[in-house]
């Protein structure tokens, strides 16, 4: 995979363990706390990526997601949904609401792994 990837997480527990596993996988990663920052960093920084936390601070990640696909500069990177909420329902609003994909937490790191590469890899 080319490039980088935005990982938004308010909890700071979550956002290191994440960044720790993906760096081991060799991935370079930036963290985001809330959802205004993510639309900020993904403006400046057109990560490959986005793993968007739904429960965020100062703008949740549906909004943010939403706001992203409005906006032409950044509408095409790929965000993939983090969150608790597991049911369909939940998977549906995600997707509604422009995520590319989604993953429930506690993550799978194998299976988030793989769609991260689906989403980056250009084959």
């Amino acid at each position: 995979m080319n490039g980088v990837i935005l990982l938004v997480e308010d909890n700071e527990l979550n956002r290191d363990m994440l960044m720790r596993r993906l760096n081991r996988a060799g991935l370079e990663v930036i963290p985001a706390g809330d959802g205004q920052q993510a639309l900020d960093m993904m403006r400046s920084e057109q990560p490959a990526v986005v793993l968007m936390d739904m429960n965020l601070p100062v703008m949740d990640g549906w909004t943010a997601c939403r706001q992203a696909r409005e906006d032409a500069s950044i509408s095409h990177i790929p965000i993939i949904a983090l969150t608790a909420h597991a049911s369909d329902a939940d998977r549906l609003n995600a997707l509604e609401a422009g995520c590319d994909d989604y993953a429930t937490k506690p993550v799978d790191f194998p299976g988030l792994l793989i769609k991260i590469a689906k989403l980056t890899d250009p084959d």
